[in-house]
């Protein structure tokens, strides 16, 4: 429970306390959707096979064992080893599920039904149910059931041919983003689905895929080419519709600058020292800017040159010029920006001790997401889980034996 309290100075519930999940899943999209729903307060079962979600052996680098991509999306969660082919593994899953407000699951379309355990059969006794499917490519068309994986994802929505430059060809974003957007579509669509629930009392079928995701997200490239645009081109590290606005090389390292107004144009142009460029004909609004990128890049590089990342931030947001140095993921994580976010939690593993872990990235101010529980051990919850529906000691250990459960 958050350590948030109320203005009668009682402790005051997270979001979604009381709210019971089960995941069926691996690698990122539905355990990254799962994990922020605990984030908010709801006890997630994750469901895995007897080897474990995939994810688990994902390295190096491993800490004690576990692995860093494991680690990361899957805290506030409770792991319970359930082999959903035998039979009785089966019904115990149903009779969780029975009783379940939430499932999300990456799993292919079709293997939920495979399994006894689709939306229709579940709805049937439990009406209130929200059904979560993440899919490569939703639950239609010719790729429908298809498997996918992030990569893939990023090359098909048009991603990658607007990432990189026209020398490197197409280039994928550096982070899993397909299944990263995925997962937070899904979490938007789970919350919208149970305030409905909260109206009606009745569950809904939530669905999204890698490849609408990050269609979702392509703003003004998909929109400049439904206006007749045509496709637009690699743009490397400069704005396709702005400039001076992409990364720069300074005297230790780089920098990026984003100029998105005239008033910042002629504040740029001074600081850099170079105050006739305001009117110069080939720089005198964005549109002219734009078209005379390369004469402007090599200028603005040029005047650049001479000073280090941390004077020309500093004098560069003193004259309201809005810029930022390009750190490493180290740098980043080392920063006091970063530090004064709070986001980097110290966590009890139960396995590898004292571990820092990448927290909630939002805050709420009376209920603020916690991280309760650390990433879970491979069924560290099993029998806690089953005992919840009434499966002792002696049943489960004769399940066990029976490869039921693990």
């Amino acid at each position: 429970m958050s350590d948030a309290t109320n203005p009668a100075g009682g402790a005051r519930p997270q979001p979604l306390e009381g709210v019971r999940v089960l995941e069926f899943g691996q690698a990122v999209s539905s355990p990254l959707c799962t994990m922020l729903l605990g984030d908010l307060g709801a006890d997630v079962v994750k469901i895995e096979p007897p080897h474990g979600d995939a994810a688990r052996g994902y390295g190096p680098p491993f800490v004690a064992g576990e692995s860093p991509y494991f680690l990361s999306v899957n805290r506030n969660k409770r792991s319970a080893v359930i082999n959903l082919k035998h039979p009785e593994g089966a019904a115990l899953v149903r009779t969780l599920a029975e009783r379940a407000d939430i499932i999300v699951t990456n799993f292919r379309p079709g293997v939920m039904e495979r399994l006894g355990l689709g939306e229709e059969s579940l709805r049937a006794v439990n009406p209130g149910l929200i059904f979560c499917q993440v899919s490569g490519y939703g639950p239609r068309g010719p790729y429908a059931g298809q498997p996918s994986y992030d990569q893939i994802a990023q090359g098909m929505s048009g991603l990658m041919s607007v990432t990189g430059t026209e020398e490197s060809g197409p280039v994928r974003v550096g982070v899993a983003i397909a299944d990263c957007l995925a997962a937070l579509f899904a979490t938007i669509g789970v919350l919208g689905a149970f305030a409905e629930r909260q109206r009606t009392g009745l569950g809904q079928r939530v669905d999204t895929s890698l490849l609408g995701a990050v269609l979702g997200i392509l703003t003004y490239q998909t929109g400049g080419y439904l206006a007749g645009g045509g496709d637009p081109k690699r743009e490397g590290n400069d704005h396709p519709v702005a400039a001076p606005y992409g990364a720069f090389p300074v005297q230790d390292g780089h920098i990026n600058i984003a100029v998105a107004s005239e008033p910042v144009w002629r504040r740029l142009a001074e600081v850099l020292g170079h105050p006739e460029w305001v009117d110069d004909p080939r720089f005198r609004t964005n549109a002219d800017r734009v078209r005379n990128r390369p004469a402007l890049n090599a200028l603005v590089t040029e005047a650049l040159a001479g000073d280090t990342v941390d004077n020309w931030v500093a004098r560069l947001n003193e004259a309201g010029v809005p810029c930022g140095p390009i750190w490493s993921i180290g740098q980043a994580l080392e920063s006091d920006v970063v530090r004064h976010l709070g986001i980097i939690q110290q966590v009890r593993h139960d396995r590898a001790g004292e571990i820092p872990l990448i927290g909630p990235a939002i805050e709420l101010t009376a209920t603020p997401p916690v991280i309760r529980r650390p990433p879970p051990l491979l069924g560290q919850h099993t029998a806690e889980v089953l005992a919840e529906i009434g499966v002792d000691e002696a049943e489960f250990a004769r399940l066990r034996e029976a490869g039921a459960v693990g």
